[in-house]
This record gives C-alpha cells, sequence and structure tokens, in this order.
C-alpha cells in the first residue's frame, strides 16, 4: 500500500520533470533564434560573412564590432553565444571588447554573452540528451569528457572553469547530461569564468600602452602554463564512463 502511494507520488514528479525539460529546449530555442536575428541585422549593412573566412585576430574583431555601429554590443553578445557552438578563440574577442568598450563594459559584455551562450548549450543538453551532444562534440572528445564526469562535486566544476584545461563549450555539454543543478551550473560557471574574461579584456584595454617586451613575456609565460596544466594533468583513476550509452548520470 505504501509502495503504491510512492509510486503515486513519484509518477507527478517525473511528469513535471519531463514539462520542464521540454519547457527548457523550447526557451533555449528561442533565445538562440533571438541571437541568430541580431547577428543577422548587424550583419546587413556588411554584407554576407562568414566567420571563418575573416581573421580571428583582436583587431579583426574591434574592426567588426566598430563597423556595426550601435549594433555593437548586440553583435558582440551575439558571438559570445555564438562561441558555445561554433570554435573560435573568445580570448581574442575578449580582448577586442576591451579595445572597444574599456575595461567595465568588456568585462561585462564578454562575460554576459558566454553566460548565454553556456546557459543555451546547458538547456539544449539536459533537454535533447546525447543525439544532441553527439552532433556538437567529435568522438574524440568523448574520454576527456567522461574523464572529467568522475571527478568530484562543484569543486571539479570549479576548477574546470578556474584552470580551462577542458573546453569551455564541452564542459556545458557535459554539465547538461549530468545531474548538475542550474544553481550549480549557474554560479561555478559565473565565477569560474570571471578572472580570464577580466585579464583577457584588461590586455585589451591597455594594448596600445604595453611595451613589445610586456606582450612577449605574458605569451611566453601563458604557453609555458598551458603547458604545464596539460602536462601535470591526471585523469582520476576512479573516473567511470558516466556519458556512455548505458550509465547513469554523475550527481554534482
Amino acid at each position: 500500500m505504501v509502495d503504491a502511494g510512492h509510486r503515486s507520488r513519484a509518477r507527478p514528479s517525473a511528469h513535471h520533470g519531463s514539462r520542464l525539460g521540454k519547457v527548457l529546449a523550447v526557451v533555449a530555442v528561442l533565445l538562440l533564434m533571438v541571437v541568430v536575428l541580431v547577428d543577422w541585422l548587424a550583419l546587413l549593412d556588411l554584407g554576407p560573412l562568414d566567420l571563418y573566412q575573416i581573421s580571428l585576430a583582436p583587431e579583426a574583431f574591434v574592426e567588426l564590432i566598430r563597423g556595426w555601429g550601435a549594433w555593437g554590443v548586440a553583435g558582440s553578445l551575439g558571438l559570445m553565444v555564438l562561441h558555445s557552438f561554433v570554435p573560435f578563440p573568445a580570448e581574442c574577442l575578449a580582448i577586442a571588447n576591451g579595445m572597444v568598450f574599456g575595461l567595465l563594459w568588456g568585462t561585462l559584455i564578454t562575460w554576459s554573452g558566454a553566460m548565454l551562450g553556456a546557459w543555451l548549450a546547458f538547456a539544449l543538453a539536459r533537454s535533447l540528451g546525447r543525439p544532441f551532444v553527439s552532433r556538437m562534440v567529435h568522438e574524440r572528445h568523448w574520454d576527456r569528457i567522461d574523464t572529467w564526469s568522475g571527478t568530484h562535486g562543484w569543486s571539479a566544476l570549479l576548477a574546470a572553469r578556474l584552470v580551462p584545461v577542458i573546453a569551455f563549450n564541452l564542459i556545458n555539454y557535459a554539465a547538461g547530461m549530468m545531474n548538475v543543478s542550474w544553481w550549480t551550473f549557474t554560479w561555478t560557471t559565473a565565477l569560474g569564468i570571471l578572472p580570464l574574461t577580466v585579464l583577457m579584456v584588461l590586455l585589451g584595454e591597455r594594448m596600445t600602452e604595453m611595451p613589445a617586451w610586456a606582450w612577449l613575456l605574458f605569451v611566453v609565460a601563458a604557453a609555458v602554463l598551458w603547458l604545464l596544466l596539460r602536462r601535470f594533468h591526471r585523469p582520476m583513476p576512479d573516473a567511470s564512463t558516466n556519458l556512455r550509452p548505458g550509465n547513469g548520470p554523475t550527481e554534482l
């Protein structure tokens, strides 16, 4: 009798979760449509534009954003959202935002766009599951996602944001397929991406003021740090293939 009552109470909860997932999927698709529309309107005066046919240097993004005029903020936000689905160096866009908008507004625009893109990717992965993610992520990246998914709790999610050994986009998709709450995903992402965002925007703002030797030192230091992180990053010994077919989600 108790079991029957328990099952009857569980059904509405599951039904509610299913409805919530569908609502999130609709919201995510609508948000993506808005981003596409904004970028399309911003590009009307520039003619057809293929992201892969333009230079991805910060100066090219600066020219692009300034060419949009009043649409510059919306265009930059749209590009940051697009970065969650199309691979290009968002650091260069962050530097460009610093050059165009300054430290405060450049940071706010870059951070806001990154958060919108992260939410959208998370919502789509959460609602549509592995079939969607498998279309967005190359098969060679699944082992890295599986390894990361075997780490422990919110601290692993925050660490992955602060020390970006695993790509920003991969974490969005992986978190969406695991039992990560929206709140945990939001605050770890918001806090974790902030330091690098501020640094890149600050570099853009000070680009014309920094001497050549300072830039060379920064590039060398960044390269050494990246190599060290790659060298000493080791898979967790108890990592499981939680995202493979037939395995349940990892709880965070």
